[in-house]
């Protein structure tokens, strides 16, 4: 045990509990910065790495870059970042090296920045946008903090830690391997990419600075209220919000650093954001502290759009009209990228949905990329966004629940001001047991405490005893999804028609996942498994199934590209999730598309 040391005890080789010390520190959405509308100095480019399949670095502390013993003699150490080689940041290491295309453990990353200040007293932040999946943060030989979540972003005040003097050191250990305890769990559908795989950023604030907003539209129907809250830390004072296209410009009064407002706006004048309207709005936050200079204060712009999203008995309600999800779902998997992406990446995705006739992406299975939801605001794409409580989650394990409400509350709080994200997915596929109800209904009910303008949902099992759509958990979710595989991993197609015959649908319905697998340009008869006839010949009978059942608002099949996936390795597909109704390549359409750019033309 690591805290009974014999005298020859070693602490580096002997201690097993060493993580311990890490986990004191715990980077988590308290803490969190909005950095929308500010300014971002970049730390993207080359980083010194190495792999570190034991975890020595943390275990021995090279972050401290000690060479002298005791007595002032230069002993020999097992590191060396400055002779390391360099890899991009952004980037999986997967991608970077054939060598770390399987690669699971530990890697160490390693640059130097300078840090001049702009103004008197002002803070400095270090922001990172996703690191697979768990990351400990070193600056100048001190520990920073430790953060849980391969796609949530995570930020940490570095202020008293930076120095003006000399480079800053700055030494950061990405841990990709897989847990039973972690969210999402080690056995998945998905490639296990790792490493700072999304931007790291600096950002200056000034010493009492707006911390976070939310600004959005009253869901009461009346499309004549915009509500803000706001969020300053380090002070008092008085907070302006101006939204000049609307005529508004309004105080929001503070106690002790919180306040919030309700504002008018004439409904004829508002312009409601939907798919066919992607309107957004200039909003800025204008901070104003107590005894302030001419020089204090603080400000942060975004765009923003407004609407409505409710449900009514089985309907989903857009700005108070009905609306149809037509819908596909799509991983954050690139054939050339890996986990990584761009704008242009994200904005191809969205011209594929809409080439689709669809206006609704359900991004599985873990947060995308900030930018996703930003270029579906100005672009009109509705958003299905989750994290990854996915199969057989530790649900009865504390650490594991705090790890998902953390990355909840960490994705809520990064775009709940974004107007395509309509749902809030609390998990996928987890068997309905007591520890899991208890699990996941309290995740819901922390997405409402969040943001009480959008829907919670989850993708959910069919009850294939009683051949129905039944899971406990529907009672805290504003939709139910379902997941289901007729006539591909049960080829029994029929019992589709029964099962939503069976179900008696008090709310709507979301069939989140169906399909089946075929290879691009494999062509074969429609009972020939793999090949595109058999595809779009299951997706003929499903949509024309989901014709007959109103209740369905609304349909994401799986999956919109061929990804990677390690657990699948017949002739066909060789590695990848051949479901897709596009191939690996993100450019050759299979059969199944058409299909569904028809069945969408046609609602």
């Amino acid at each position: 045990m690591a805290d009974e040391k014999s005298e020859n005890y070693v602490a580096d080789i002997h201690n097993t509990a060493y993580m311990g010390e890490y986990r004191e520190v715990l980077l988590e959405h308290t803490g969190l910065l909005n950095i929308d509308g500010r300014n971002l100095e970049s730390l993207n480019g080359k980083w010194h790495f190495c792999v570190d399949p034991y975890d020595t670095c943390r275990r021995a502390h090279w972050f401290k870059e000690i060479r002298l013993s005791d007595r002032g003699v230069e002993q020999p150490v097992d590191w060396d970042f400055d002779a390391w080689e360099r890899v991009t940041v952004p980037g999986t290491w997967n991608m970077q090296a054939p060598e770390l295309y399987w690669y699971e453990g530990s890697g160490i990353y390693m640059r130097t920045f300078r840090y001049v200040p702009q103004k008197t007293g002002e803070r400095l932040f270090l922001c990172f946008e996703g690191a697979s999946y768990e990351t400990s943060v070193f600056l100048n030989g001190v520990f920073i903090g430790t953060h849980d979540g391969g796609s949530t972003p995570f930020t940490v005040d570095i202020s008293g830690t930076v120095t003006t003097e000399r480079e800053n050191r700055l030494i950061v250990v990405v841990d990709a391997r897989r847990s039973p305890l972690r969210v999402p769990m080690d056995n998945t559908d998905w490639f296990n990419y790792g490493g700072l795989y999304r931007d790291v950023y600096l950002v200056r604030a000034p010493a009492v600075y707006i911390k976070d907003w939310f600004v959005r539209l009253v869901p009461d129907g009346t499309f004549s209220k915009i509500k803000a809250d706001v969020d300053v830390s380090g002070g008092e004072g008085k907070v302006i919000l101006d939204i000049p296209e609307l005529g508004i410009e309004g105080e929001i009064s503070l106690e002790q650093g919180r306040g919030s407002g309700v504002f008018t706006v004439d409904s004829q004048t508002l312009s409601l954001w939907s798919p066919e309207n992607p309107k957004l709005y200039d909003v800025s936050f204008r901070f104003f502290p107590e005894r302030a200079g001419p020089e204090d204060g603080d400000r942060v712009n975004d765009r923003v759009g407004f609407r409505e999203i409710k449900t009514r008995g089985q309907e989903i309600l857009l700005n108070g009209r009905s609306i149809f999800l037509k819908g596909i779902a799509v991983h954050e998997d690139h054939y050339l990228l890996g986990k990584t992406t761009n704008t242009e990446t994200i904005r191809a995705a969205i011209r594929d949905l809409k080439e689709m006739n669809g206006n609704y992406l359900r991004l599985a299975h873990d947060p995308h990329d900030r930018r996703f939801a930003r270029i579906a605001d100005e672009e009109g794409a509705l958003l299905w966004e989750e994290i990854p409580v996915y199969w057989a989650i530790a649900f009865e394990n504390k650490n594991t629940r705090r790890d998902a409400e953390n990355q909840l509350a960490e994705l809520i709080l990064r775009d709940r001001n974004r107007a395509s994200v309509i749902i809030w997915s609390v998990g996928n596929e987890n068997a309905d047991t007591e520890e899991r109800l208890d699990f996941m209904s309290g995740l819901a009910k922390k997405a409402k405490a969040l943001d009480e303008t959008r829907l919670v949902s989850a993708a959910c099992l069919v009850n294939h005893e009683k051949l129905k759509i039944e899971d406990r958990l529907s009672e805290f979710l504003d939709i139910t999804g379902v997941n289901e595989y007729y006539g591909w991993y049960d080829p029994d197609f029929d019992k589709l028609f029964r099962i939503l015959s069976n179900t008696s649908a008090g709310k709507p319905v979301l069939v989140t996942e169906f399909g089946g697998g075929a290879r691009s340009g494999q062509r074969a008869s429609v009972n020939d498994l793999f090949s595109e006839d058999f595809q779009e010949a299951l997706y003929i009978k499903q949509v024309a199934t989901f014709k007959k059942f109103p209740f369905i608002a609304g349909i994401s099949p799986w999956i919109l590209y061929d990804f990677r996936c390690p657990r699948r390795f017949n002739r066909y597909q060789e590695g990848y999730n051949r479901k897709g109704l596009i191939d690996a390549d993100r450019k050759t359409k299979k059969l199944a598309f058409f299909v569904m750019q028809n069945f969408y033309k046609e609602r």
